[in-house]
């Protein structure tokens, strides 16, 4: 019997679970994929929004402007890479310019500190490629940029630090409600909890349907993206949105935590929550708007393509709530952006819910709110390497060369809580693969090492879910006797 069941290892499952570990809970988190962030998490452009774009008075509103402060403390405290470059809204005529100034008075109402209508000239002091038609912005300096999947990867190995349980590959089939709490049916287990919190992202209508709760749906809004390489991530410093539009905040073409460019998404409704293929039509139209933002963006450059499944809610704003059908069941749904920004914020509040659902809970004295720090050799200078490396040979073994990952790094992130157990896994951890070879020379190294420090046959490793196999065989396997 567990006191809180939580479903979904995204950003918003994983930082609930981080928070409510806080407290003397019995608590276990419930993810159907092989990994930890493997939906909207893993794939969505990485900001940390300002909070002028939400209509004033809801829910998004005020957990965005609440939760954007929040970083700068939990990612020192995890040893997540973030920082605060600002944005802006660029606009080309005079309409545009009467959005921007509507947003500006958003803003305001929001709260957002700092906000600044700018010209052209101030623009190019901060954008000096920015689009030869863009004639004014909005500039919001508190506007950041996050990894979020190393986020929530933190956000789960520090829960588990204090106490919390995994299970991975476990798709809840149903649930049925108990005189304590809930019984859930994985694919894999049977478990019992007092409480349960759905953070089961596109799923969520689905999983509160289970415990008879059908008072909103979630429609799936596919985004694409390109991700540029390192070598010309120094052509832009903020993030650079052009007007929203009805359904989203348009192309942004922005860096990320780790020196790329990333462009997109277009949003579009697709057939299916798992319809994460990307196409060419709508790549194209993703340049061919950016290319308005930026003047020359070296899609020459490009290292991959990739696309995110959003939960767009027909209630038109976020579902924090205990269900009205089912006592002890919260719902935490449609998170879709500025769902990011606004986890912290929402992991608070969600806690309080908890707290006082439950009548009040007991803080633990031995919570420990940092995690162990992560060596990122890349970033080390050369005393610091080299004293490394005589303490440990194994960072001496650089495996992945476009990123500079050693084997040391790969070896750690394996064995940590929340480790990883597939190629992906150790790519959304280190960076082994994520430079612009795209693993092509690095895969079989990280392979071997996974096979090894999980004592696993080799064939045995997959890419990322539990059918992406990449080895069979070796490729002159002997059979009778015979090559």
């Amino acid at each position: 019997m567990y006191d809180v069941a939580i479903i979904g290892a995204g950003i918003i499952g994983t930082f609930i679970a981080r928070e409510l570990s806080r407290y003397e809970l019995d608590i276990v988190i419930l993810e159907k994929d092989n990994d930890i962030s493997s939906g909207a998490t893993k794939a969505n452009t990485g900001i940390v929004h300002a909070g002028y774009d939400a209509k004033p008075n809801t829910k998004m509103a005020y957990f965005n402007v609440k939760g954007n402060p929040m970083f700068d403390k939990v990612c020192e405290e995890l040893d997540v890479p973030f920082k605060r470059n600002g944005s802006l809204v660029v606009g080309f005529n005079e309409e545009d310019m009467e959005i921007i100034e509507e947003l500006y008075e958003r803003g305001v109402k929001n709260g957002v500190p700092k906000l600044e209508i700018i010209d052209r000239e101030k623009i190019k002091e901060l954008e000096p490629n920015i689009g030869k038609d863009v004639v004014g912005a909005l500039y919001a300096p508190t506007a950041g940029i996050v990894s979020p999947w190393e986020l929530a990867i933190a956000l789960a190995e520090n829960a588990m630090d204090n106490g919390t349980e995994l299970y991975l590959n476990n798709e809840v089939k149903d649930i049925e409600s108990t005189d304590s709490g809930y019984r859930i049916k994985t694919n894999e287990r049977e478990i019992e909890a007092k409480y349960v919190i759905n953070c089961a992202g596109v799923y969520a209508d689905e999983i509160s349907q289970m415990v008879g709760d059908s008072s909103f749906k979630i429609t799936p809004r596919s985004g694409q993206y390109y991700l540029l390489d390192k070598a010309v991530g120094e052509m832009i410093n903020t993030v650079i949105f052009q007007c929203p539009r009805e359904f989203g905040k348009g192309v942004v073409v922005s860096p990320t935590a780790h020196g790329n460019i990333i462009v997109g998404p277009d949003n579009e409704v697709v057939p299916n929550k798992d319809a994460t293929e990307t196409t060419g039509y709508r790549l194209r139209m993703i340049r061919e708007t950016a290319q308005k933002s930026v003047e020359g963006i070296p899609f020459n450059k490009n290292i991959t393509n990739f696309t995110g499944v959003r939960a767009e809610p027909d209630t038109g704003d976020f579902i924090i709530e205990e269900s009205k059908v089912a006592k002890g069941f919260i719902n935490v749904g449609g998170i879709k952006s500025p769902g990011l920004t606004s986890s912290p914020a929402i992991a608070e509040y969600v806690t309080g819910m908890v707290k006082d659902i439950v009548g009040g809970l007991e803080e633990k004295e031995d919570f420990n709110p940092k995690r162990k720090k992560v060596i990122r050799f890349a970033e080390l200078s050369n005393e610091e390497k080299a004293e490394l490396i005589k303490k440990d040979p194994s960072y001496g073994r650089i495996i992945c060369r476009c990123e500079t990952v050693t084997e040391g790094e790969i070896i750690d992130c394996i064995n940590r809580n929340a480790g990883a157990t597939t190629v992906d896994g150790v790519k959304r951890r280190t960076r082994a693969g994520f430079g612009r070879c795209q693993g092509g020379f690095c895969m079989p190294r990280v392979m071997e090492i996974l096979a090894r420090e999980l004592n696993k046959d080799v064939t045995d490793i997959v890419k990322d879910g539990t059918d992406s196999y990449i080895l069979t065989g070796e490729t002159k396997e002997i059979e009778n006797g015979e090559e």
